[in-house]
């Protein structure tokens, strides 16, 4: 089997591979380039690559945030379209990182960086798998509390709609959405929308 032939069959079917993936199993990064020149993959990032007619859907658009920017999470409009939370349409992928961390370099895929420290980073964190690859979403309670924190970014109505769903279709508890608003110190603004659910 030639090496092309090797790193076609390492792309998952409408995946993305990098090639740091390549070059792990012991072949140059340059057999990705000569898949491009032939037409067969994309360079949909630096060292990103992803099958000409693969179906790009607002999942893979998460999975290539993900594998960019793997300290990254999948956060606000980006993780309530996840969740299939919000009539929104995120034109660009929302990711909170570390206050302390470089933003990514490239301009490829557009994304929002939201910056977060200690706790209202780090809690409320899921892993799920998106084409192959580990996506890090923060889960819907911790989202929930984001769009309060962040309701000047996005837009208070779009909060609270999220709220409303959330609550409507008992995805999630009053208490868990009350732990993250105490770790995201947004009780007092959501205190009122959660007493009118009761």
């Amino acid at each position: 089997m030639s090496k092309i032939q090797r790193v076609l069959e390492l792309v998952p079917k409408a995946g993305i591979i990098r090639a740091k993936d390549v070059e792990e199993k012991g072949i140059h990064r340059q057999y990705l380039k000569r898949l491009e020149q032939q037409g067969l993959l994309v360079r949909s990032g630096r060292g990103i690559y992803t099958f000409v007619d693969a179906e790009i859907t607002a999942s893979h658009t998460l999975a290539e945030a993900g594998l960019r920017v793997p300290h990254g999470v999948i956060c606000l409009l980006s993780a309530l379209s996840f969740y299939e939370l919000t009539t929104q349409a995120p034109f660009e992928v929302w990711l909170a990182i570390n206050q302390k961390a470089r933003p990514p370099k490239d301009k490829l895929l557009p994304m929002r960086i939201v910056y977060m420290s200690g706790q209202a980073l780090e809690a409320g964190i899921e892993e799920h798998q998106i084409e192959g690859v580990t996506v890090r979403v923060y889960c819907l309670a911790k989202t929930i509390a984001d769009c309060f924190k962040f309701r000047n970014k996005i837009g208070l109505d779009v909060a609270i709609e999220a709220l409303r769903d959330c609550w409507r279709e008992q995805r999630c508890t009053m208490d868990e959405i009350w732990h993250y608003a105490k770790i995201c110190r947004v009780q007092n603004v959501i205190r009122p929308y959660l007493e009118s659910l009761e």
